[in-house]
C-alpha cells in the first residue's frame, strides 16, 4: 500500500497533540514530586513528637491528605474558579469545577483540568500539612481533621484565587506578584496555625509555673531532619507546578510573565543554601539549618521568576536568620507552643518573601491595565493573606475550645496519643515482650545456662 505524506494540517494536528500530552507528562511528575513533600511532612512531624505520640501525629497527616482530596474534587476547585473577585462568585467561570461538570472527569476532549486538579489537591494539602505540626501531641483528631479541611479546601483557596490566578483581583488591582505561592500558601497556613494554636494552648510541660519555656524533644532527630531533606525535594515538584508549560512557546508564570526552568533551578538553590547558612550563624542547630533552607526557598518564592541568584541567595538567608528569631520570640513573649515552628516557617518565612518582593519593586505586570509591583501593592496584599488566614483559624479553634471538643483531656496527653488514638505502638521492640522479674534473689536455682 502506497504511503502518503501528511499534509501540513496533519502535521499540525501532530505538533498540537505531543505538546498537550507533554504537558500533561510535566504536571503528572511535578504532582509525583509533591506526595514527596507529605512523606516529608510525615518523618518530620512524627520524629518531632515524643514516643508516646509518633504515630498519632502521622496519622494525623494522613488522613489530612486523604480527606483534603474528595473535599477539594466537590468544592475547593470550584472556589478557585469562580472566587477571583472576592466574595462575588463567577458563577460561569466555576461551572468547569462544579462535580458533575464534563471537565470533572475522563474526556478525551480535556488533557488539562485533570493534571491542573491534581498539582492543586497536593497544595491545598501542603497547607494542611503545615498547619498540623504546629498542634502536634494535643489537638483531637476529629477537630485536627474538620480545621484541615477548612483550611485545604475553603480557605487557602480564596486567596490563591485572588492572588495565584491570572484575573485575580489583588493582581488587577495592586499588582501582586507571588510566584512560588508564598501568600496564599505558606501565609495563610501559618497565620492560622497561629489563630489555632493560640486557642488550643501550649502542651502539658512546656512552660514552668513562671512562663519559662521548657524544651519537649521528639524522638527522633534524625527522622526530622530527614523529613525536612525530603520536603525540600518534594518542593522542585511544588515550584515546578507554579510554572505554566505551553507546548511550543515560553514557560510563564501563573501571571503570564515569561519565565525559564533555568531561573527557578538558580534561585531554588540559591534560595535553600542561603536559609541554611543564615540559620547556622543564629543557632548551630542541625533543626534549624534544614528548616531555615525550607524558610529560605519560601522567602525568596514570590519573585523567583524574577531575581538574580545572588539575590535570591540574600533574601534566602534573610529568611533563614529571621525564621529561628521570630520563633523565639513568640514562645518567649506571648507563650505560645508551636512544636515545629511552622508559624515562624512559613508564616513570617512568607510575609518576608512577599514584603521583600516589594522593596525590589517596578517590575511591570504583563496583565493589561493592571499596576506594576509595588512596595505598597505586596504589602497590602500581605496584609490580606495574614487576616485571610488567622482570622477563620482563630475564630473556628475558638468555637471548638469552647465547646471543649478542641483538645484532649489532659489524661490522655499525658499517657500518649497513641494509646488513645492509634491502637499500635510506634516501636513495640524497645518494651519488653514480658514485665520484668523484680526481688527475685540471684541463686543457683534461678539460673540456668
Amino acid at each position: 500500500m502506497e504511503q502518503t505524506a501528511p499534509t501540513l494540517s496533519e502535521l499540525q494536528g501532530l505538533i498540537e497533540m505531543s505538546g498537550t500530552v507533554n504537558t500533561e507528562v510535566f504536571y503528572w511528575f511535578c504532582t509525583g514530586l509533591m506526595v514527596i513533600i507529605h512523606a516529608g511532612f510525615l518523618a518530620y512531624e512524627m520524629g518531632a513528637s515524643r514516643l508516646k505520640n509518633a504515630l498519632a501525629s502521622g496519622v494525623k497527616n494522613i488522613l489530612a491528605f486523604a480527606f483534603i482530596i474528595p473535599t477539594f474534587f466537590f468544592f475547593g476547585w470550584w472556589i478557585y474558579l469562580a472566587m477571583y473577585n472576592g466574595f462575588t462568585p463567577d458563577f460561569e467561570a466555576g461551572a468547569a469545577g462544579l462535580a458533575w461538570a464534563t471537565s470533572m472527569g475522563p474526556n478525551l476532549a480535556d488533557n488539562a483540568s485533570g493534571i491542573f486538579w491534581g498539582a492543586f489537591v497536593l497544595f491545598a494539602a501542603t497547607t494542611a500539612s503545615i498547619f498540623s505540626g504546629a498542634v502536634i501531641e494535643r489537638i483531637r483528631m476529629s477537630s485536627f481533621l474538620l480545621l484541615a479541611i477548612f483550611l485545604g479546601s475553603v480557605v487557602w483557596v480564596l486567596g490563591a484565587s485572588w492572588g495565584w490566578h491570572p484575573d485575580g483581583w489583588l493582581t488587577k488591582q495592586w499588582g501582586f506578584h507571588d510566584f512560588g505561592a508564598a501568600g496564599c500558601v505558606h501565609m495563610v497556613a501559618g497565620f492560622f496555625a497561629l489563630g489555632v494554636t493560640i486557642n488550643l494552648g501550649a502542651r502539658i510541660g512546656r512552660f514552668d509555673k513562671n512562663g519559662t519555656p521548657i524544651d519537649i524533644k521528639g524522638h527522633s532527630m534524625p527522622m526530622t531532619i530527614i523529613g525536612l531533606m525530603l520536603i525540600i525535594v518534594g518542593f522542585f515538584g511544588f515550584l515546578g507546578g507554579c510554572i505554566i508549560y505551553n507546548g511550543s512557546a515560553q514557560w510563564t508564570s501563573i501571571f503570564g510573565t515569561p519565565v525559564t526552568l533555568s531561573a527557578i533551578s538558580f534561585n531554588t538553590l540559591m534560595s535553600f543554601s542561603g536559609g541554611i547558612i543564615g540559620a547556622y550563624f543564629i543557632t548551630r542547630q542541625p533543626f534549624w539549618m534544614m528548616s531555615g533552607g525550607l524558610a529560605g526557598i519560601i522567602t525568596a518564592a514570590p519573585g523567583m521568576d524574577l531575581y538574580y541568584p545572588p539575590l535570591a541567595f540574600l533574601m534566602g538567608a534573610t529568611g533563614g536568620l529571621i525564621v529561628p528569631l521570630a520563633d523565639k520570640f513568640i514562645t518567649n513573649k506571648f507563650k505560645i507552643d508551636d512544636a515545629v515552628g511552622a508559624f515562624a516557617v512559613h508564616g513570617v518565612g512568607g510575609l518576608v518573601g512577599i514584603v521583600g518582593l516589594g522593596i525590589f519593586s517596578g517590575f511591570p505586570n504583563v496583565i493589561a491595565g493592571a499596576p506594576d509591583v509595588t512596595f505598597t501593592g505586596q504589602l497590602m496584599s500581605a496584609v490580606v493573606m495574614i487576616l485571610l488566614g488567622f482570622i477563620p483559624g482563630y475564630g473556628l479553634s475558638f468555637v471548638m475550645a469552647k465547646l471543649g471538643f478542641l483538645r484532649v483531656p489532659p489524661k490522655a496527653e499525658i499517657a500518649g496519643l497513641d494509646l488513645v488514638e492509634v491502637p499500635l505502638e510506634a516501636y513495640p521492640e524497645s518494651t519488653p515482650a514480658t514485665p520484668p522479674v523484680l526481688d527475685i534473689p540471684l541463686t543457683k536455682s534461678t539460673v540456668s545456662i
